[in-house]
This record gives C-alpha cells, sequence and structure tokens, in this order.
C-alpha cells in the first residue's frame, strides 16, 4: 500500500463572518489548500467533507465547479472532520486514487449547541430531565477526574489562560485576546467546576486538507508533509460519554484510547517522539483528561506539566498552539481538520509568532465527538 502525503491546507478563519454561508467558508478553504499546493479543483479525484449545521458538503461542488468527482458527505458529531481526512486517507492507503481532499465547514447559530437525543439513539425522555446538556456532563465527567487524581481548580484556569494566550497570536482564531487568570477565574459558574471563559461556543469557519500519494507528491512538491497514521475509533461499553445514561460498574476506557493506541502502533512510534500535539479541549477539562488518554503522561501527571507550563508554546510538549477550540471556537465540520491544518503550519515553521521554537518533525492531533469516538492522526515532516 501507498504512503500518503498532505500537499496542500487551507482555512477560512473561525469565529463569525456575517453575510458568508458556510459552504463559501468551505469552499473558500478549498482553495486556498489548492493554491497552496498548485493544483486546481479539476485535479481532485475524490472528496470527503462534512458539515452539522450549513447544508451538506457535496454541495461545494456548486461553488468550486461540477467535474463528476466522487464525492462523501460525512457525519460524526465533531470528529467529522477527523473522520473525513482518515476516510480521504483510506481512499488514497487503497491505491484507489492518487490526489484528493477532505473538508469541513459549518456555521453554527449563536447560543450553545442543540441537542437532539433521538439522533443519539436516545429517547426524547433525556432532553425532557435535563440530561442533554453537554456543559453538565463535561463538568461531572472532569469533577470525577478532580477527585480520583487531584486535579485542583487553578490548572483548569491556567488551561484556558494559555490558550487564550495562544490563540492571540493566531491570525485565523476567533478570540485574540488574551485573557488574564482572574478574568477566567472569576468569569460566571456554568457546571461546577467549569466556568464561562472555560468552555468552547458555536462557531463558523472552514478548513481543507490535500492528500496525496508519496509517488504523486513528489511531482507536486518538494516539500511535502506525510500522514503516517489516521484512525477512528468508538466506545466500549463502560465508556463514561457524552450521552451516557449512567455509569457502569466496571469502567472501560474512552475511546481516545483505543485510537490514540491504534495510531502510535500505525505510525510505529510512540507519545515520547510527538514535538507539538493539538487536543480536543472542548472545555479545560478535556483538555486535561486527554493528555493522559492519548498517552503523553499519567492520570494526575498533568497538575505537575500545566503548573509548570510543559504544555506551553515555549514548553516540553506544545498543545494546541493555535489556541484549541477554545481560542477558535467549535464549527463541527471543520474543527478537526483545523488541528490538523495547525500541526501542518508548525511541522513547516511557519507558525510566526506562536511557532515552536524545536523545529518540530512529528505532530499529533486528536478530536472527540458525540456519543463517543475519537480521531487520531500523526503527521511528519
Amino acid at each position: 500500500m501507498t504512503d500518503v502525503a498532505i500537499i496542500g491546507i487551507g482555512i477560512h478563519p473561525f469565529g463569525r463572518t456575517d453575510g458568508v454561508s458556510g459552504l463559501e467558508q468551505g469552499a473558500f478553504a478549498v482553495r486556498q489548500a489548492l493554491k497552496d499546493c498548485g493544483m486546481d479543483w479539476g485535479d481532485m479525484q475524490f472528496a470527503y467533507g462534512g458539515s452539522s449545521a450549513a447544508g451538506n458538503a457535496d454541495a461545494l461542488v456548486n461553488q468550486l465547479g461540477l467535474t463528476g468527482l466522487q464525492f462523501v458527505n460525512v457525519a460524526n458529531g465533531c470528529a467529522t472532520g477527523g473522520s473525513a481526512l482518515q476516510s480521504a486517507y483510506m481512499a488514497i492507503k487503497s491505491g484507489m486514487f492518487d490526489v484528493g481532499v477532505a473538508v469541513g465547514f459549518d456555521k453554527h447559530p449563536r447560543g450553545a449547541f442543540a441537542v437532539e437525543p433521538e439522533k443519539m439513539g436516545l429517547g426524547k425522555w433525556y432532553g425532557d430531565v435535563g440530561l442533554a446538556l453537554t456543559t453538565q456532563f463535561f463538568a461531572m465527567k472532569i469533577q470525577k477526574y478532580m477527585h480520583d487524581y487531584g486535579i485542583t481548580d487553578d490548572t483548569l484556569v491556567k488551561v484556558a489562560e494559555k490558550n487564550y494566550a495562544n490563540g492571540a497570536l493566531c491570525p485565523h482564531a476567533w478570540r485574540k485576546t488574551a485573557l488574564t487568570y482572574e478574568q477566567i477565574a472569576e468569569s460566571p459558574m456554568i457546571s461546577h467546576p467549569l466556568r464561562k471563559y472555560m468552555f468552547c461556543s458555536p462557531a463558523e469557519g472552514g478548513c481543507a486538507i490535500i492528500l496525496a500519494s508519496v509517488e504523486k507528491a513528489k511531482q507536486l512538491t518538494s516539500h511535502p508533509l506525510f500522514l503516517k497514521a489516521a484512525v477512528v475509533r468508538t466506545r466500549h461499553f463502560g465508556s463514561f460519554e457524552v450521552f451516557t445514561q449512567g455509569q457502569a460498574l466496571d469502567q472501560a476506557p474512552s475511546p481516545s484510547v483505543d485510537a490514540s493506541q491504534a495510531t502510535f502502533e500505525m505510525a510505529g512510534i510512540g507519545p515520547k517522539d510527538i514535538q507539538v500535539a493539538q487536543l480536543q479541549d472542548t472545555e479545560s477539562g478535556a483538555e486535561i483528561m486527554h493528555m493522559a488518554e492519548n498517552g503523553f503522561c499519567a492520570d494526575g501527571d498533568q497538575e505537575k506539566w500545566i503548573q509548570e507550563g510543559y504544555t506551553k508554546i515555549d514548553g516540553k510538549l506544545p498543545v494546541n498552539t493555535d489556541g484549541g477550540c477554545l481560542a477558535n471556537g467549535e464549527p463541527v465540520g471543520a474543527s478537526g481538520l483545523r488541528q490538523v491544518y495547525e500541526v501542518c503550519v508548525q511541522l513547516r515553521g511557519e507558525g510566526g509568532e506562536r511557532q515552536v521554537q524545536n523545529n518540530p518533525k512529528v505532530g499529533y492531533t486528536h478530536v472527540y465527538g458525540a456519543p463517543g469516538l475519537s480521531g487520531c492522526t500523526v503527521i511528519s515532516r
């Protein structure tokens, strides 16, 4: 099977863009990615794409051109973008195609994400009794984790402080103003222990990644990046995930654990080889838990890591160098691809003020979606 390269990346700024549809933002991202690798839409042999609230991704052909290519819509919660990329990875890895695109976009209305329990295989009662409020779920999960492993409120604040500071350095981020420790720590409590500025928000944006076989990539660029692994995994019985109706007596690992382990095995490396990472930070607690679930540290070690600045841009393992979901918001279709975009920027050395200074050669992404699935990648120079 052929190896897979990333040859083009494109992004539409995240946040709020009045007067521009989600579909138009997705098309903008694709055009940017095509320009990045010097190709045309007519060169694309296939596309995988997704959007949660802004229409069918395959409608992008109306914006980009009716060329007859295979276009498959992808829907996998917040892991939609990561799942589109993994599908594109398989299409090239199999040898069926030489070049194609993974794209995601969204344009969510203002306010909280709306949840329809029936679409998750649950009854309407789940929402009627208030269990469909995701802020509540994330709060319960981090409460338990903090109790079990000694994570403090101070560390929750510092994760958010770091991500807003990183977002202030990122041109395409939504939140470009760094927030102080006090602003975060004194913001309104939403679901204890998580405060207003510890949560990401629904947003808008688009992102596109162009993949090619290594043989094709060599014809197009002298500096390809390599997608060494791309994996998606779902939950086991006993995992404590979004929309879980109760906790099993025997707890099972998160799907992030399975996805991460399979990704590292596929890439032939381990967590210690990663030099820059993107981890899902739906809220501050998620980034903390995902550090351990993805194998970067033991449960509880996050307290030391974050207190000592290990995950800052100049730290031992920079995490969410673009500000993550906290600073960028979360347009569901685009979010996982934004992570890949940022790792590619870092490996190319194009991060500007947010550039990691250890000349990173290997990066990692992790996206998590409801009702309990994770997608991970390893990318290298």
